[in-house]
């Protein structure tokens, strides 16, 4: 394979970048958006070591990795968000948003690039994330929690499902944990996102240790806590159910009850 691309004018012994540009209205991109994009990459790159391509909804745009004009900035200046000035710059007016994997060598390299990048599609949709520009290094932790599903529904389970005890639901107090832990653990920045009061704030995280026994004072709990409320986003709880506990731990516990453990 890397023979044969090496004609066609992709070392693909190098390092490799993929960017993901997917619409954020649910309908697909036009074809003048992998116009502009191709003109834009082969203007930083040259026509080598460059592919731009439709595939399903999206554009996919592979770039080098490595010190190449216009893509080995800073943290800020990235090969996603070159992409989207691009496109503003151009004149594009879809909205849309630009995904990008970290650079990898070898064929399986862009594989891998390519997976990154569509799993921080994903990861912002399902997280509900308002930046256009979503970078898979930034969201590595969740794609640490994503691996193991049922670790996922565990940790909610036992951490956060004590939450439904409140009249209304846990969305109010899950929502509190979320800001809370957004604004760095400082209930006054907390309590301005919420448009609350400090006390409010308070309030909701003592009801919080109260219900669960996980408190955001003690290290090794508001780990978990910080954990759990992940998890519950990357798995839409609590406005999904979680899923029921495997028959075979029901019998374990049911056992294990009746020998008096």
């Amino acid at each position: 394979m890397v023979e044969r691309a090496e004609p066609f004018g992709v070392d693909l012994g190098r390092p490799h970048h993929v960017a993901l540009v997917a619409p954020r209205d649910g309908h697909g991109l036009g074809d003048r958006v992998a116009l502009v994009l191709g003109r834009a990459v082969v203007d930083r790159c040259g026509d080598r070591e460059v592919l731009v391509a439709r595939k399903d909804r999206t554009v996919v745009v592979v770039v080098p990795g490595g010190p190449v004009a216009g893509f080995a900035g800073s943290r800020e200046q990235t090969v996603g968000t070159v992409l989207h000035e691009d496109l503003q710059r151009l004149g594009v007016t879809d909205p849309c948003r630009v995904a990008a994997g970290r650079a990898f060598s070898g064929a399986y390299g862009v594989a891998r690039s390519y997976e990154e990048a569509q799993e921080a599609l994903t990861f912002a949709d399902r997280l509900g994330l308002d930046g256009d520009v979503v970078q898979a290094r930034d969201l590595l932790v969740y794609r640490v929690l994503g691996r193991d599903h049922g670790a996922i529904v565990d940790l909610v389970r036992d951490v956060l499902v004590p939450l439904e005890q409140v009249r209304g639901g846990p969305t109010v107090l899950l929502g509190t944990l979320l800001a809370y832990f957004e604004a760095g653990e400082v209930a006054t920045e907390a309590a301005r996102r919420l448009h609350v009061s400090v006390r409010t704030v308070t309030y909701r995280l003592a009801r919080v240790a109260e219900l669960t026994g996980y408190r955001v004072s003690v290290p090794q709990e508001r780990f978990s806590l910080q954990a759990a409320v992940l998890g519950a986003r990357l798995v839409d709880w609590p406005r999904t159910s979680l899923p029921a506990q495997p028959q075979g731990c029901c019998k374990v516990v049911k056992r294990a009850a009746e020998l008096g453990v």
